[in-house]
């Protein structure tokens, strides 16, 4: 029988009510099934190996319990549709076991919790999630690296308020992008260390009167350490607002860029042309290109933070203790933030990757531009002793003239700054034409500026080298978390094994 079936024969006397399990049970029962049960069968492995060798079970009843855990189907229990016997998956599941095992995996329960159990089975699915989420960020940033090394020397101009502000290069403006991206990857590893520590020995609040190992379980789980006070392990929420709240920012700041490309690929701007097979045709105007790639990398951004940001708004004003009934709710919106994250951080590694860039375009917009006439006024500074609000307010009057007369910022002459000089000045400024003509050339520009962190080739190429050490670093790290997690499930095997060829005890 289905859930209609079933409670629609109960009446208000009676758990469940047809409103409470259709509108809660059975979707949690459902989201159970895809993302908790394989940590629930881990958990109830690893708890059994340490009460066993804590000696709390005897091992003729551990090792017909882990029969009847190594019998479970997970793809029967999948099939599984909740009928309102059984409360949620952790009822269904024990009752699996007693039937295959007998009253003794009752015992399996012994100094747990179904909310040590709960905590601990979230942050095993989010540690997971944020390591595929990582994946994805650490390729989009060896993709902006790998493609800011190709445009060193690619002048293009910055922009302030939406308005041609100065020269730069591509790579620069791509280097700061990456910087960002790695610090928003530098956040959700912190919070990966915070998520993957066990709340399992916690119990409901208290711990247990029981001498059980919460370290050996741990280990046997992967999880780095514990979160050691019992109450803290079960009443905080702070692992999950951190991860949410470093997926939020990570998408956020990540659209940011990707606005700024969907502009540069628009045909009135002209400096991208993403590859064909991120563009799709109009269904009537054939000679549109589309840039669905960026298009829906935008809109999963914006779907992804709203996720995360539902996290934080389900958690406002919980009271501090177990919310269960909470993280319910909540975990799901968690879960679509991380699912957004390992899809579009990818795809945008891919868009990226994979663009052509208008150089000429770039660097002939530069030179037409009166972006570079800051440098103009420095000149002043250095080889006329003005101060440089005084420089500032000459440059700016040549500007004018030049403007009103239909001249780009190369065809501003010598003679121009001297006039605009006498305005200011009151007396004829003597500016060499080559001085001029070098303070204006936008390659002129981005080479003077030597300044750490600035755009200059050999600079660029000095953080270029030193961001090659940070993406080693990055994957490293990457590696080694699913390395250690690798270990821990070969433990626990090892230790289930153990456990299972062990002659002693009934």
């Amino acid at each position: 029988m289905g859930i209609r079936d079933t409670i629609l024969e109960r009446d208000g006397r009676h758990f469940p009510g047809k409103s409470y399990a259709e509108a809660v049970l059975v979707p949690i029962f459902e989201q159970a099934k895809r993302h908790l049960l394989a940590p629930m069968l881990a958990i109830h492995r690893a708890h059994l190996v340490m009460l066993v060798e804590r000696g709390i079970v005897p091992a003729g009843q551990g090792r017909r319990i882990l029969a009847a855990l190594a019998s479970i189907d997970p793809a029967e229990v999948a099939r599984s549709q909740y009928d309102g016997r059984f409360e949620d998956l952790f009822f269904y599941i024990e009752e699996l076991l007693i039937q295959r095992a007998g009253e003794v995996a009752g015992n399996l329960h012994i100094a747990r919790s179904r909310n040590d159990m709960g905590v601990a089975m979230y942050r095993m699915v989010l540690r997971q999630q944020l390591l595929d989420v990582l994946d994805g960020m650490v390729a989009l940033h060896q993709t902006l690296v790998r493609l800011a090394e190709e445009h060193v020397d690619t002048l293009c101009l910055a922009y302030t308020h939406t308005q041609p502000a100065q020269p730069t290069t591509l790579a620069h403006y791509l280097l700061a992008a990456a910087d960002v991206l790695a610090r928003d990857i530098e956040r959700l590893q912190q919070a990966y260390g915070r998520v993957n520590r066990s709340p399992l020995g916690a119990a409901a609040l208290t711990t247990s009167g029981f001498p059980v190992d919460r370290s050996r379980v741990a280990e046997l789980l992967g999880f780095d350490g514990l979160v050691e006070n019992s109450y803290d392990a079960i009443a905080s929420v702070d692992y999950l607002t951190e991860a949410a709240s470093a997926l939020q920012l990570a998408f956020v700041h990540t659209g940011r860029m990707v606005q700024d490309l969907l502009v540069w690929c628009t045909q009135e701007f002209g400096a991208l042309r993403l590859a064909d097979a991120y563009v799709q045709c109009s269904s009537i105007m054939p000679q549109k290109r589309n840039p669905v790639g960026l298009e829906h990398a935008r809109a999963l951004l914006s779907s992804g933070a709203a996720s995360a940001a539902a996290v934080v708004a389900v958690i406002h004003n919980t009271p501090f203790g177990d919310i269960v009934d909470s993280e319910d709710d909540l975990q799901p919106h968690l879960w679509r933030a991380a699912e957004v994250g390992a899809r579009v951080f990818p795809l945008l590694a891919n868009v990226v990757g994979t663009v052509e860039v208008n150089r000429e375009l770039l660097e002939r917009r530069a030179r037409a531009s009166f972006a570079t006439v800051t440098e103009l006024a420095d000149a002043l500074v250095r080889h006329h002793g003005l101060d440089f609000r005084t420089a500032h307010r000459v440059v700016a009057r040549a500007v004018a003239r030049a403007t009103a007369a239909g001249r780009t910022a190369a065809e501003i002459s010598a003679a121009d700054v001297a006039a605009a000089g006498a305005e200011v000045l009151g007396a004829p400024l003597p500016v060499a034409e080559e001085t001029v003509r070098q303070a204006l050339d936008p390659g002129v520009f981005v080479r003077v500026r030597r300044v750490t962190g600035g755009p200059a080739p050999e600079e660029v190429r000095r953080m270029l080298a030193a961001r090659g050490q940070v993406q080693a670093s990055l994957r490293a790290w990457l590696e080694e978390r699913r390395a250690a997690l690798k270990r821990a499930e070969a433990r626990l095997d090892q230790a289930c094994r153990e456990l299972a060829g062990d002659g002693a005890g009934a």
